[in-house]
């Protein structure tokens, strides 16, 4: 005789299956905000073009154009690897890839359960007691929901919030291009005075020579 309990399924656990874990590869808000930023470093990049780099320095674009390009390249490649270093800090130590992804992840449960809500409105409404177990199930879910909701809002505002503060690290890169180019330019205007005043110089030297040729020419004169 068997046990009339002996083939009894198991019960299921009243505590909520574990979430998945939230993968680190991009998703489409962290892809798009990478992107985002690419596209504003290479403008920032094609501002600061050698033509226009050159214009700021006529003479050594004139007279040493290898070397000022090699300054140019030096300041761009600099700007680009501080720009991207920079940015790459901020989304590890921010976790946003993560929370970009658990954003899209929301987004997508919320729109799901939200077209789920508005099939059910669609219905004859019905008492609660007569409503089954999984109908009652789905109708506790709506503090969820309003919470996800208020969860999703909060993450929006510290997206646009991070959004911010990258669009004031490009421009304190920009300022910073514009304060060595500044220093550059004292530079060569310190470099062009030394040449006038060296040139000035050995005129002045050549005059004095001259003088003194003449003066021995009239004194060997004055002894004949």
């Amino acid at each position: 005789m068997t046990e009339p309990n002996s083939h009894k399924p198991p019960v299921p656990s009243p505590s909520p299956p574990p979430r998945a874990p939230i993968p680190q590869t991009p998703g489409p808000r962290a892809s798009r905000l990478n992107q985002v930023f690419d596209q504003a470093l290479a403008r920032t990049l094609r501002a600061n073009s050698y033509a226009n780099f050159a214009s700021c320095f006529p003479t050594p674009a004139r007279h040493v154009p290898a070397s000022l390009e090699g300054v140019w390249r030096q300041l761009n490649a600099k700007l680009e690897a501080n720009a991207k270093a920079e940015f790459e800090d901020i989304i590890a130590e921010r976790d946003a890839v993560a929370h970009l992804n658990e954003l899209d992840r929301l987004v997508a449960d919320a729109r799901a359960r939200r077209e789920q809500a508005g099939e059910g409105e669609e219905k004859e409404r019905i008492a609660p007691h007569t409503l089954g177990a999984e109908d009652l199930y789905k109708a506790h879910l709506t503090p969820y929901l309003q919470e996800a909701q208020s969860t999703l809002n909060a993450r929006l505002e510290a997206t646009h919030a991070e959004n911010a503060e990258l669009a004031q690290t490009v421009q304190k890169q920009r300022l910073e291009i514009e304060r060595l180019l500044s220093n550059l330019g004292v530079v060569v205007s310190d470099i062009e005075g030394a040449a006038t005043a060296a040139s000035q110089f050995s005129k002045e030297n050549h005059l004095r020579q001259d003088a003194i040729q003449m003066d021995e020419e009239v004194r060997a004169q004055s002894g004949l």
